[in-house]
């Protein structure tokens, strides 16, 4: 059996430079790589191209690298709670592609499976299809959007093995399972390793043959980003 153990958040991130391309998992503050997240604070690289649904908030999650600006350019689907994303955006200090949701998504699942590139409707006749090619379907018009190019994807799981096999909890499963695989190197940080063989085969969402590095996190601070209660 292959051992994808790594000790800790340090030996996970090694070969991490300036001016790289990250996935990063996560849906607004749920599911996010925290880890991960943290050691690139600190190694504090620059030049950082981030695939991500949003940037955090401004005091967690991708929001501490745009506070030390060390992203360049956000891939993302919405600004969402960041005031500092959105100044950045507005300044020009910042390069950001915008793009339909789904697309996202679907821009990681190609490069997961080894696709080139996908037609989809979603954006025709909008900016979003500026300079990109169309072509009709079915007397419909779709856009070309190829796949993301990553050095590395971080990712955030419920619980893994040995062998890098995951289960995501909940809704923090979101965008890490199509980003698992979909760069050179994808990190898994996990809340909880067990052995090989422990795992129930039918309740794993990513085979281990997706991961390349996985260690256990601490100190999960698991923010919500939005606490809503009604009353009483």
């Amino acid at each position: 059996m292959i051992r994808k153990i790594v000790n800790g958040v340090q030996e996970a991130t090694e070969g991490v430079k300036d001016d790289m391309t990250f996935m990063l998992g996560g849906f607004g503050l749920c599911g996010i790589p925290e880890n991960a997240i943290a050691e690139l604070v600190r190694k504090n690289i620059k030049g950082l191209t981030c695939i991500s649904n949003n940037a955090g908030v401004d005091d967690f999650g991708l929001g501490l690298l745009l506070q030390q600006k060390q992203i360049k350019k956000m891939v993302s689907s919405y600004v969402g709670e960041n005031d500092e994303f959105e100044r950045q955006m507005l300044s020009g200090e910042l390069d950001v592609e915008l793009i339909p949701q789904g697309t996202l998504a679907e821009r990681c699942r190609a490069a997961q499976g080894g696709f080139p590139a996908f037609y989809t409707p979603a954006g025709y006749g909008t900016e979003v299809a500026e300079g990109k090619e169309t072509r009709e379907f079915n007397g419909k018009m779709y856009i070309l959007e190829e796949a993301f190019k990553a050095d590395f994807a971080f990712v955030k799981a419920w619980k893994g093995d040995e062998a890098g096999n995951l289960i995501f909890k909940g809704t923090a499963r979101n965008f890490n399972p199509c980003m698992c695989g979909a760069a050179k190197i994808t990190v898994a940080e996990v809340e909880e390793i067990v052995p090989a063989g422990t795992l129930d085969p039918d309740h794993i969402h990513i085979p281990g043959i997706f991961v390349q590095r996985i260690f256990e996190g601490k100190n999960y601070e698991k923010r919500i980003e939005q606490r809503t209660v009604r009353k009483r």
